[in-house]
């Protein structure tokens, strides 16, 4: 006779699981930002001005530095509560706003 297995409810992810997610969803944002013309784009509509060819490559070394470094645990400890807490990696309009105002912290740099 074969035992019936039960599967264990979903586990929680744990914090370091939680944190790899918000740092991928981070820098898959700041990628797209990465090409020139999704900056100018951006730019554009934000700051109602072109951004110079000069400045873009500044802002593009600024973003390829906040690629390599360790997400903000303070600015995302919203998100991460919220994720722990629900256990799920659904991200709702304010939730989304959180990655775009990390980049209009640099962004903000070069609007002048």
């Amino acid at each position: 006779m074969s035992e019936i297995i039960q599967s264990p409810l979903i586990s929680k992810l744990s914090i370091e699981k939680v944190i790899d997610l918000v740092r991928q969803i981070r820098n898959d944002l700041i990628k797209d930002f990465l090409l020139g013309e999704n900056i100018q784009s951006y730019f554009l509509e934000q700051y109602e001005k072109p951004i110079s060819k000069i400045k873009i490559e500044f802002l593009i070394r600024d973003l390829k530095e906040l690629l390599i470094s360790p997400v903000d645990l303070v600015h995302y400890a919203s998100l991460i509560k919220d994720i722990r807490e629900t256990n799920s990696a659904n991200l709702s309009r304010g939730n989304n706003d959180l990655f775009y105002k990390e980049i209009e912290l640099i962004f903000n740099k070069y609007k002048y």
